[in-house]
This record gives structure tokens, sequence and C-alpha cells, in this order.
């Protein structure tokens, strides 16, 4: 059995701004002091040394919240696409609340958050694509390191989307909230049998919120 701890980035300057992030890599996108102090904070509450290896998104806020969680352990870490956020399109970068202001039809007025329907208007990525990639990044590790206890630093609609996987693809994809900044997400393969547990989602870590 393969055993995913799914870990959100620390707080950015464009979370703090209400931004959709995305697939941005630039400076607005990197770890606020906040976020920093959340990643140091879980670092001090959950030991990973228990893990066997770090696979994170190759942009630098997971990178960074890797680094800090890690500092201790000295775990090996590598970085795979699979495990970027998932891309707004021609909406990465701009405000949320604006953007559900203009175009109230595309959002989730409960979660404020955008419906798998956006994707055609702001050309971006569809929920069904990163569920998709969030599912063979899991089977795809799990047959490499068929054992292992993984600590997987990633984004939040990116372990959104590894839940619905889990889930078997629910066609109400709006039924989980993004989790929070530096959560932790349990998510197991048992390869022998192929089926997926949701051990538990969006579990905060310490004293940092």
């Amino acid at each position: 059995m393969t055993e995913f701890y799914f870990v959100r980035h620390g707080q950015t300057a464009a979370n703090a701004a209400g931004l959709k992030q995305g697939t941005i890599n630039t400076e607005i996108t990197y770890l606020t002091e906040t976020g920093r102090k959340q990643a140091q904070t879980v670092h001090e509450h959950f030991d990973i040394a228990f893990a066997d290896r770090i696979i994170a998104s190759p942009l630098q806020r997971t990178r960074d919240t890797a680094d800090i969680l890690n500092q201790s352990a000295h775990l090996p870490v590598t970085y795979d696409k699979q495990l970027l956020e998932i891309s707004y399109g021609d909406w990465d970068g701009t405000k949320n609340s604006d953007l559900e202001a203009k175009y109230p039809d595309l959002f989730d007025h409960v979660l404020d958050d955008v419906l798998p329907s956006y994707a055609g208007q702001a050309h971006g990525e569809t929920f069904d694509h990163v569920i998709g990639r969030a599912e063979a990044f899991m089977q795809a590790t799990a047959k490499t390191y068929p054992n292992d206890k993984i600590i997987v630093v990633t984004h939040g609609f990116t372990i959104k989307a590894a839940v619905l996987a889990a889930l078997g693809h629910p066609q109400n994809m709006m039924v989980i909230q993004e989790p929070d900044n530096l959560s932790v997400t349990h998510i197991t393969l048992e390869q022998v049998t192929g089926a997926f547990y949701l051990r538990y989602y969006n579990r905060v870590v310490g004293s940092q919120f």
C-alpha cells in the first residue's frame, strides 16, 4: 500500500489578495512571511521523518514549502509537473471576486469558486483534466513505490482533484471545498485491489490558523 500525505503550500501574496494564481510562478505567488511561518509551524508539529520521500510541484511556492518541512528530516525530494496547480487560462492573476461579479453563472456562490463550466470562457484547464493527472500521478507513483509513505507538496485545487479521483470521480465536483494552506490530506492506494482510501482531508496541524 502506498500512502500519500498531501500538503498544500503556505500562503502567498496572491492568496492574500484573493487572486487566481493558477500556474503563475512570479514573486506574487511566492510565500509570504505568514506562509513561511505556517510551514515552520507544521514542521514543528508534524515530523515527516516517518516518510520515505517528498514529491512536490515544481512551482516556487511548493518548493519553498517542501524545503521548510524537510529541514530536519532530509528526505529525498523530486518534482513532478503532474502536481501543478490548475491553470485558469486567461483568468490567472485576476481577482476572484471581480470574476465572480462579471461571470456569476460560472461560479458556485457558496464556495465562491469557479464551476467546471468556467473553462470554455477562460480558456483554462478543465476539472476533469486535473482530476485525471492527479489520479495518474498516484497510480504511477504507487507502481514505482508500492510500499512508501510519500509527502506530496502541491496546490489547493490539485489536492481537491486527488480527493475527487479517490472518491471515484463524483458527478458533483463542487462537493468538496479546496483545503487550507498547510493542511494535510491522507490518501492511500492498495495496489492489489486498486482501491483508494481517503483517510482524512484538510487536517490542520499545529496552531497556525
